[in-house]
C-alpha cells in the first residue's frame, strides 16, 4: 500500500511539473486602433456627433423603385443564405462546446457470453463455486444486463470554458459578417441602380443625336445638290451617323447585362428592371455625415467581425496551451447485471455500479500537443494582423471616399459648364453650315464634342451617386 501511494505521489509530482513547462502565448498589442487619429481631416467638424453610417438603409434611400429591389434582394440573395447557414453552423458549434461542460450521460442494454478456460482461475473458481445451494455457475455463463453510464471531465483549467467562449466569439464574428454581406448587397444593388439609369440616359443622349446627325446629312445632300457642299462632306455625315448608331445597340447591350446583374443580386430570373430614367439627373446626392473615426469601430461590420475573431484566436490559444495540464475525468455506470433475465429483478443482488476518476496528462512525447498549440498562437497573431489592417484601411477609405465627394462635386459643376457652351456651339455650327459659313468639320466636331461631354456628364452624375452609396457603406450603413 504504501508502494502504491509512493507511485502515486511519484506520478502526481511528474504531471505538474510536466504542465509547468507549458509554453507562453505571444503577447499580442494591438497599435493601430490606439492610433486611430481622432478625425478624418485636420478641420474641426461641426458634426463630428452624427454618422451617416446609423442611419437604417429605409431611411438613406427614397428611390421606391431601388427600396423594393433591395427589399428583394433581401430575401432571395444566394450569398446572404449561404451567409445565414453559416451562422447557423457557428450557434451549433456553441451548443457543442457548451455541451462538454456537462456530464455525458448514456443509457444501454447488453447480453454476452462468456467461457474462460477450465484451468484457468477463473474457470476453476467457477466450477467451485455454487449459484445457489446445489446450483453450480453455468458453463458457459451468459451475462445480461442494463443501465446508465456516465463520463465527465472536470474542467479544472477552465480549458473547456475557453473552447465554449472562443465558440461563442466565432459566432458573433459570423452575425457581424452577415451584416457586412448585408451592406455589401445593398452597395451593389443601389450601385448598379445607378449605373443602370445612367446607361439609360446614355441611351437617350445617343439617340437625340442620331437625330441631329440625320438632319445633318439631309442637309448637306440638299447643298451637294446645290453645289454648295461635296460627296465628301455627305460621307462624313454619314459615316458620323452610323457610328451613333453602333454605338446605340453597345449601349443596349450594356444595359441588358446591368439588367441581370441586379436581376443576380436579387436571386431571380431576368426580368424588366422598373426605374424612372427621366429624374436620373434632377437626382441631388444625400449629404453624408463621417463622424469621427472610433465609430467606426462600433458601426462597420467587418471591424467588429474581425475583433471577434481575434477574441476567439485568443481563446483558442489558451485552450490549447492547457492541453499541456492534467485532466481529471470522472466515469460511474449504475445498472442491474445478471447471467439470467430472471435474476435482473433480484434486488440488491442484481444491482452493479463503477466509479472511477483519473488524473492524466501528457509527460513524453508531446510534439502533437506542441504543434497544435503553435498553430493556434500564429493563428492569433494572423487574427491581429487581419483587425489592424481592417481599422487602416476603413479609415482610409474615408479619407479617400471624402475626398472624393468634394472632386466629384467640383468635376460635375465645370461637366455642366461644358456641356451648355458645348450645346450652344452646336447651334451656332449647324446655323453657320446652312449660310454655307461654316464646312461639315466643324459641324462634326462639335457635334462630337458635345456628345462626349454630355456623356461624361451623366458619368459625373452617377459617381456622384455611387460615391454617396459607397461612403455610406464604408461608415458602417446598410445593416440596421
Amino acid at each position: 500500500m504504501k508502494i502504491y501511494s509512493k507511485f502515486l505521489a511519484a506520478a502526481a509530482v511528474s504531471l505538474a511539473l510536466a504542465s509547468c513547462k507549458a509554453p507562453m502565448a505571444t503577447v499580442i498589442k494591438d497599435e493601430v486602433k490606439e492610433n486611430v487619429p481622432q478625425n478624418f481631416t485636420q478641420e474641426n467638424d461641426a458634426d463630428a456627433n452624427n454618422n451617416s453610417g446609423t442611419t437604417p438603409w429605409r431611411q438613406f434611400f427614397t428611390d421606391p423603385n431601388l427600396v423594393v429591389l433591395i427589399e428583394t434582394s433581401l430575401k432571395n440573395n444566394q450569398d446572404l443564405m449561404i451567409t445565414l447557414q453559416d451562422i447557423e453552423i457557428a450557434r451549433s458549434g456553441v451548443i457543442a462546446k457548451k455541451g462538454k461542460l456537462s456530464p455525458e450521460v448514456r443509457a444501454g442494454l447488453g447480453t454476452g457470453v462468456n467461457k474462460p478456460g477450465r484451468y484457468t482461475s477463473e474457470g476453476a473458481g467457477d466450477a467451485t463455486t455454487d449459484i445457489e445451494p446445489g446450483k453450480p455457475i453455468p458453463d458457459p455463463l451468459m451475462n445480461f444486463g442494463g443501465g446508465l453510464t456516465a463520463n465527465w471531465e472536470i474542467d479544472i483549467w477552465k480549458k473547456l470554458r475557453n473552447e465554449k467562449d472562443a465558440a461563442v466569439a466565432h459566432y458573433l464574428s459570423t452575425v457581424e459578417g452577415k451584416n457586412f454581406v448585408l451592406t455589401n448587397l445593398i452597395e451593389e444593388v443601389a450601385n448598379n441602380y445607378y449605373e443602370l439609369l445612367a446607361l439609360d440616359n446614355e441611351l437617350d443622349i445617343i439617340q437625340q443625336y442620331t437625330t441631329l446627325q440625320q438632319k445633318a446629312l439631309d442637309i448637306s445632300r440638299i447643298q451637294k445638290q446645290a453645289a454648295a457642299a461635296t460627296e465628301l462632306a455627305v460621307k462624313k455625315f454619314e459615316a458620323e451617323l452610323a457610328k451613333s448608331k453602333a454605338r446605340e445597340y453597345t449601349v443596349r447591350q450594356e444595359i441588358t447585362e446591368k439588367e441581370n446583374e441586379i436581376n443576380a443580386l436579387c436571386g431571380r430570373y431576368p426580368q424588366p428592371i422598373v426605374r424612372t430614367k427621366e429624374s436620373f439627373m434632377a437626382m441631388i446626392p444625400q449629404t453624408v455625415y463621417t463622424g469621427i473615426p472610433a465609430q467606426l469601430l462600433s458601426n462597420r461590420p467587418d471591424i467588429k467581425e474581425a475583433e471577434f475573431e481575434l477574441k476567439s484566436a485568443k481563446l483558442d490559444v489558451e485552450a490549447a496551451r492547457k492541453e499541456f495540464y492534467p485532466n481529471l475525468e470522472i466515469s460511474a455506470t449504475l445498472g442491474l447485471e445478471a447471467f439470467k433475465p430472471s435474476y435482473l429483478v433480484k434486488l440488491p443482488e442484481s444491482i452493479a455500479y463503477n466509479l472511477a476518476g483519473e488524473l492524466a496528462g501528457p509527460l513524453i512525447n508531446k510534439s502533437a500537443i506542441k504543434a497544435n498549440f503553435a498553430t493556434a498562437d500564429a493563428k492569433q497573431i494572423q487574427a491581429l494582423y487581419e483587425y489592424d489592417k481592417t481599422i487602416l484601411n476603413a479609415y482610409l477609405d474615408i479619407a479617400n471616399l471624402m475626398s472624393k465627394v468634394k472632386n466629384i462635386d467640383k468635376y460635375y459643376e465645370l461637366k455642366s459648364q461644358e456641356s451648355k457652351a458645348l450645346d450652344q456651339s452646336i447651334d451656332i455650327a449647324n446655323q453657320l453650315f446652312r449660310n454655307s459659313r461654316a464646312d461639315y468639320i466643324e459641324v462634326l466636331l462639335n457635334q462630337r464634342d458635345a456628345l462626349d461631354a454630355k456623356m461624361e456628364l451623366i458619368e459625373a452624375k452617377q459617381k456622384q451617386l455611387t460615391t454617396i452609396v459607397d461612403i455610406y457603406k464604408g461608415l458602417g450603413g446598410g445593416w440596421k
